[in-house]
C-alpha cells in the first residue's frame, strides 16, 4: 500500500508537469481516480471509454470493475447473470 501510494503521488505529480501518461492498471479504482479519460478493456479489447469521472459513477462499471453496489459473495447464478448482462459493453 506504501508503494502504491507513492506510485500514485509521483504519477499525479508527472502529469500536474504537463506530461501525458499512459497508465494500465489493474486496480481500476485508482487508476480511474488518477485519469482524466479511461477505456475499459476486456479479453484484449476496448469496450467502453469515458471520462473518468463518468466511468466511476456508472452502476454497471462499479459493480463488475471496482466491486462495490452488488455486496457478498457471489451464487453461480449471480456469475451467469453478470456474464449476461456485461454484454452491454460489446
Amino acid at each position: 500500500p506504501k508503494m502504491q501510494h507513492e506510485v500514485a503521488r509521483l504519477i499525479t505529480e508527472i502529469a500536474a508537469g504537463g506530461v501525458a501518461i499512459l497508465l494500465v492498471e489493474q486496480n481500476a479504482a485508482m487508476a480511474l481516480e488518477l485519469a482524466q479519460h479511461g477505456y475499459i478493456l476486456e479479453n484484449g479489447k476496448i469496450v467502453l471509454d469515458g471520462p473518468s469521472a463518468e466511468l466511476r459513477a456508472d452502476k454497471d462499471i462499479r459493480e463488475f470493475y471496482l466491486g462495490l453496489g452488488a455486496g457478498g459473495a457471489k451464487s453461480y447464478r449471480q456469475v451467469k447473470l453478470y456474464r449476461r448482462r456485461r454484454r452491454w459493453l460489446s
